[in-house]
C-alpha cells in the first residue's frame, strides 16, 4: 500500500525531489527504499564496538534489492521486511550492531530490530504493526475510490463497486451514509497521495 501511494505522488508534492521508486513502473515490480529519517523501520547497522564484540555471528542472507548511496548500502531483508542501511565499513558478511538513536522513533527502531532478529533466529515472523488491519482495508478502499473517480466514475457508481449492491440498495442513495463514505475516501486519498502517506511510516 505504501509503495502504491508513493508511486502515485507527483514530484511537485515532495519538493521536486527524485522518486524513491520509478513512477513509470508498477509498484509491485520494484522496491521502495526509505531514508532513516523518513521511516522508523529502517535500521542503520554498523560494526559492533570492540567492547561489545560478538562471540559468534551468522552472515546476513535473504537480502533482496540493494542500492548504494552516500550514506552506505541500502538493502531489504526479504524475510522480515526490514530495510537495512549498512554504514561504511560494514557488510552483510561482517558482525553487525544496530544503531538506535534516542528520540521520537526509538520504539519504532526497536520494534523493527526485534522483527529482524526474530527472523534471523528462525522464529515465527511478526507482521509490521505500523499499519493495522482496519487501516489497510480503508487504504485499499481509498485507492479504489480515487482510481474510479479519476476514470470518471460518480459517487453513485462507486458505491456498489466498493460496498456491494445489497448494502447500497438498503438505503436511498441521496441519504445513504455510504455516499458520504465514498466522498470521504476520495478526499482522504488525495491527502495521502499528496504526501500524507509518510505518516504511515511511523508508529
Amino acid at each position: 500500500i505504501l509503495r502504491l501511494l508513493h508511486c502515485r505522488t507527483r514530484p511537485s508534492d515532495i519538493g521536486g525531489c527524485d522518486f524513491a521508486a520509478s513512477p513509470s513502473l508498477s509498484s509491485l515490480l520494484q522496491d521502495v527504499f526509505w531514508s532513516t529519517s523518513a521511516s522508523s523501520s529502517v535500521l542503520a547497522v554498523t560494526l559492533p564496538p570492540a567492547v561489545q564484540s560478538l562471540s559468534s555471528f551468522t552472515p546476513l542472507a535473504d537480502l533482496g534489492d540493494q542500492r548504494l548511496s552516500p550514506e552506505g548500502l541500502y538493502a531489504l531483508h526479504s524475510v522480515s521486511g526490514v530495510e537495512l542501511l549498512f554504514r561504511p565499513g560494514s557488510t552483510p558478511q561482517s558482525p553487525l550492531a544496530v544503531l538506535i538513536p534516542l528520540g521520537d522513533d526509538t520504539l519504532g527502531h526497536i520494534e523493527a530490530a526485534t522483527r529482524c532478529w526474530q527472523s534471523l533466529r528462525g522464529r515465527p515472523s511478526v507482521k509490521d504493526p505500523r499499519i493495522t488491519k482496519p487501516q489497510r482495508r480503508r487504504l485499499r478502499l481509498m485507492l479504489q475510490a480515487t482510481d474510479g473517480r479519476e476514470h470518471g466514475a460518480s459517487s453513485r457508481a462507486l458505491d456498489p463497486a466498493l460496498f456491494g449492491d445489497p448494502r447500497v440498495s438498503a438505503d436511498p442513495w441521496k441519504t445513504s451514509p455510504l455516499r458520504d463514505a465514498v466522498i470521504g475516501l476520495v478526499e482522504s486519498a488525495a491527502i495521502m497521495i499528496g504526501g500524507g502517506y509518510r505518516q504511515l511510516l511511523r508508529h
